[in-house]
């Protein structure tokens, strides 16, 4: 009789025991679990940041330029701002004779002479999608923005793009050449312009577009 309460004992534990042990793994799964959703909740919170932070603002730098001037300003630009940078080119080329402005029936003098004329654009045109700011450069003709220069205006929507004018001269300041061209695009945030002479500097340029901030 005593053998038999004693196996009956004995056997009472091992199945206490057994139950025990497959009670600690099922919650050792069940951590793991939860576990293993949080990792994956953190996991899509960090693809979602990373999305976020891919979304930048750019910047684009727009100018036109007859001899070289306005374009090297307008790459010094591009290159301290890390912009994207489009050349207005006009569909007739300006020769030295057309930017003569001794002659008084030079092409350049007819064109500033006459606020309504629009040269055409030759170069192709270019998305404005994504940009928030874009720099906008050309030389001073005649104390204004070349004619050609509203034809670009008057052809892009600006809105919600911050505009910055600069232009380049010898002598003569920016003028209103700024206020035409905002007047003109009817669109956009446009800031005061400002003028470079020839072979300005980077720390320059780099100087007034921390002033810009």
């Amino acid at each position: 009789m005593k053998k038999i309460l004693t196996m009956f004992i004995a056997g009472t534990m091992f199945f206490g025991m057994t139950a025990c042990g497959n009670n600690s793994t099922s919650s050792e799964i069940t951590d793991e679990e939860e576990i293993s959703v949080e990792n994956n909740s953190s996991e899509e919170d960090m693809e979602e940041t990373t999305e976020e932070n891919i979304t930048e603002e750019k910047t684009l730098v727009v100018y036109f330029s007859a001899t070289g001037t306005t374009k090297d300003i307008a790459e010094k630009i591009a290159k301290i701002t890390n912009a994207d940078i489009y050349e207005i080119k006009a569909a007739q080329e300006y020769t030295s004779e057309d930017l003569n402005w001794h002659d008084d029936n030079s092409r350049t003098t007819h064109e500033q002479n006459d606020p309504t004329i629009r040269p055409e654009i030759g170069s192709d045109p270019v998305s404005l999608e994504g940009y928030s700011t874009i720099y906008i450069g050309h030389p001073i003709w005649w104390g204004e923005e070349p004619r050609i220069m509203d034809t670009f205006v008057e052809s892009y929507n600006f809105d919600g793009i911050t505009m910055i004018p600069f232009c380049t001269s010898g002598s003569s300041g920016i003028g209103n050449s700024g206020k035409n061209l905002e007047k003109n695009a009817g669109s956009g945030n446009w800031l005061d312009g400002h003028r470079f002479g020839s072979g300005a500097t980077e720390e320059e340029i780099q100087s007034w577009i921390d002033g810009l901030q």
